[in-house]
């Protein structure tokens, strides 16, 4: 059942507002704006988002003068998930982090679109996503160093198209440096198969644990699940291929599976 309250809902009744206001029917406007009629209905009911390009040919079709691309904004305060707020705040002033991943590229190394594929086209978060990888190449306080491990399935694991793919994994190749690493498991059993994780170092030397579940992420500092974690990281990392060879396997995919 669809909250009539819900951002989402709001601005699909502005549409119809401003579609009678034109005296158009669905149809009529679906002719001028070219999206379908069963878009505009599904938008107006709030059962589906609207994205930019359907705002701004809604705009130009109504008349509206961006009135319907202004109430868009309301997703920018949506660009997170109200759980990875706190994480959001601890990743930003870490000055170390440990991350593994078993299922997909981590965020903060995703190309735009391998971001946009996953995101399913939210232009807010994909934004976001995008925004957080600053801290990789900030200068005052110094990037953080960054320390990744990633499951070889990843990299032939399809998100979007294969060009988005060789995109990623060329990213990948570029993206290390003296403070970025990247590290990858073989095919195979090893202690990291159940879920992704990240570690961060604070200022003062704590560390804080961000935990991926199938609903959503945790953020603790609670010490024994933050040794936990370190255990399981030290564990994977000893199962992981030296960044030499990871770089090899990772140009390898490149070349045979997306080229």
């Amino acid at each position: 059942m669809v909250n009539l309250y819900a951002p989402q809902a709001i601005w699909g009744r502005e549409l119809r507002h401003y579609r009678k206001l034109a005296v158009l029917t669905q149809g009529q406007l679906a002719e001028k704006i070219h999206f379908s009629e069963s878009l505009i209905s599904g938008v107006e009911t709030g059962q589906l988002p609207a994205s930019s390009e359907f705002a701004r040919a809604a705009d130009e079709a109504l008349g509206t003068g961006g009135a319907l691309q202004r109430l868009l904004d309301w997703r920018k305060g949506q660009a997170f998930p109200s759980w990875f707020g706190p994480w959001h705040e601890i990743e930003r002033v870490a000055t170390a982090l440990r991350t593994y991943e078993p299922l997909v590229i981590p965020g903060l190394l995703q190309t735009e679109r391998y971001a946009s594929a996953m995101l399913r086209g939210n232009e807010a978060a994909v934004a976001a996503r995008m925004e957080r990888q600053a801290i990789l190449t900030r200068d005052c306080p110094p990037a953080p160093t960054l320390r990744c491990i990633i499951d070889e399935a990843v990299l032939y694991r399809p998100i979007g198209t294969a060009e988005v793919m060789k995109e990623q994994l060329q990213r990948l190749v570029e993206a290390v440096n003296p403070r970025l690493s990247i590290q990858l498991v073989p095919h195979g059993m090893h202690p990291g198969l159940l879920a992704g994780f990240v570690i961060a170092t604070l200022e003062d030397g704590s560390d804080v644990l961000y935990a991926e579940t199938a609903v959503r992420g945790i953020t603790t500092d609670e010490c024994e699940d933050v040794s936990e974690g370190i255990w399981h990281f030290e564990a994977i990392r000893i199962e992981a291929l030296p960044l030499g060879m990871s770089l090899d396997l990772i140009k390898k995919a490149l070349e045979e599976r997306w080229t």
